[in-house]
């Protein structure tokens, strides 16, 4: 499987060259983002779209001479939107799974990211035992994450109570208030978390790992193609280190 990896990687970055001469120069590209899923995507207190992913489709763009207009949308209906042509992209923390790949295409994959239960500082149950207890746990909506708690729940002694939120961040600040048990997201935004509310992470989730990459329209070969020729170049370049040290995905900060 490295071996095939590398063999596409080294020949995406040997079509570089010829993807910056195509008529993409000068195209305005909209990558629909969550407007909160901290620290790869949301709206920063200026206003302004920001993030992991969004630096980085912006670096590619920069590389590429293409411009960008990333837009802030409803998560549980950005696939929805991508397939209907609204938009080009998603490059917002996009958990690749089989439900979705058979609706639209998937770049390469970027990130590895672990689903956990955050709950209080306090809080003394296992994340196995909590979720045998009949918690309320929340969950943000339209996420693959929901999807496979909702699937799991009463298998193997798991019961509890699912609440959806249209983010992880909303999720949190419930757990924090004391509204819901706790709450099943990525490492990333449970990270934030810890760091902003004073929670903790209790353990796994126990449903699998994921791998977020880009997400683009089927009949879209042109993007796809050039997402992963400037994904590729990107996590060559020294950038892709500096944005790993200045967000630090999924470690508390």
């Amino acid at each position: 499987m490295f071996k095939k990896t590398l063999a596409l990687m080294v020949f995406l970055l040997a079509c570089v060259p010829a993807l910056a001469q195509t008529p993409v120069a000068g195209k305005v590209y909209v990558n629909g983002i969550d407007a909160d899923f901290p620290p790869f995507a949301y709206v920063g207190p200026d206003g302004q779209p920001t993030g992991f992913d969004v630096d980085a489709v912006n670096w590619i763009a920069k590389e590429f001479g293409f411009k960008v207009e990333h837009h802030p949308m409803e998560w549980s209906g950005i696939v929805t939107s991508l397939k209907d042509g609204k938009i080009d992209m998603i490059a917002s923390g996009l958990s690749v799974t089989e439900e979705r790949a058979a609706q639209i295409n998937f770049s390469l994959n970027y990130w590895t990211i672990k689903q956990v239960v955050l709950a209080k500082a306090d809080f003394q149950p296992s994340a196995e035992d909590a979720l045998k207890a009949g918690l309320k746990i929340g969950v943000q909506a339209g996420t693959s994450d929901a999807k496979a708690m909702a699937d799991t729940n009463g298998k193997d002694g798991r019961k509890y109570e699912l609440s959806e939120y249209p983010s992880p961040a909303l999720a949190a600040q419930d757990v924090a208030n004391g509204r819901i048990d706790a709450a099943v997201m990525n490492d990333a935004p449970a990270a934030e978390a810890v760091s902003k509310l004073g929670l903790k992470i209790v353990g796994s989730a126990g449903i699998p790992d994921e791998a977020f990459a880009v997400g683009v329209n089927k009949q879209d070969e042109n993007t796809l193609k050039l997402i992963n020729a400037g994904l590729t170049k990107l996590m060559a370049d020294p950038y892709w280190q500096e944005l790993i040290e200045k967000y630090k995905p999924g470690e508390v900060h």
